[in-house]
């Protein structure tokens, strides 16, 4: 397979870091800041032991490609909401930016309903973040709400979009 995911550990810090730094990503994140040091280790810190969450790293043709996040994972309802980045520079210089993107989105929702029992599987995407949710539409997403979120002091639309077990 060419896509797989693996937890994420202590040695995968600065390359997460690096990659979610990234301007394009940061760009579409809803924490746009970049972030040093010292927060990501705190971030660290307290998602490594909260069962509630994972942080896995996406493996494309065996390399490391981008990061994935779970959370609600012991919630009652198994209601799991996600997020993910890849290492951009990496996968432009090597042509594979779009397939390691689908085999990351792939293999996260496999993920989620099958080794974590999901019912639903959501997460918050930019409205202006097209191809983010074109993609989640070619995998079966569909969108549930759109509010407003201040990001670095701007309001931003946010859409919220949901798959279901089944759908």
């Amino acid at each position: 397979m060419s896509a797989t995911l693996r937890p994420a550990g202590a040695g995968d810090l600065d390359r997460m870091r690096r990659w979610r730094n990234h301007p394009q990503v940061r760009g579409v994140s809803l924490t746009q800041h970049e972030i040093g040091p010292e927060e990501h280790l705190a971030w660290w810190e307290g998602v490594r032991t909260d069962p509630d969450r994972r942080v896995l790293i996406h493996l494309h043709h065996g390399r490391p490609a981008g990061v994935v996040t779970f959370a609600g994972v012991t919630s009652p309802e198994k209601a799991l909401a996600w997020g993910f980045y890849l290492d951009i520079d990496g996968l432009e210089e090597r042509g594979e930016l779009l397939p390691a993107w689908m085999g990351l989105q792939r293999a996260a929702i496999a993920h989620a309903f099958d080794m974590l029992g999901a019912r639903t599987l959501g997460g918050e995407t930019l409205a202006d973040n097209k191809p983010v949710l074109a993609l989640h539409r070619r995998f079966g997403f569909r969108i549930v709400r759109r509010y407003e979120r201040e990001i670095d002091g701007t309001p931003h639309q946010v859409v919220w979009t949901e798959l279901s077990r089944g759908t």
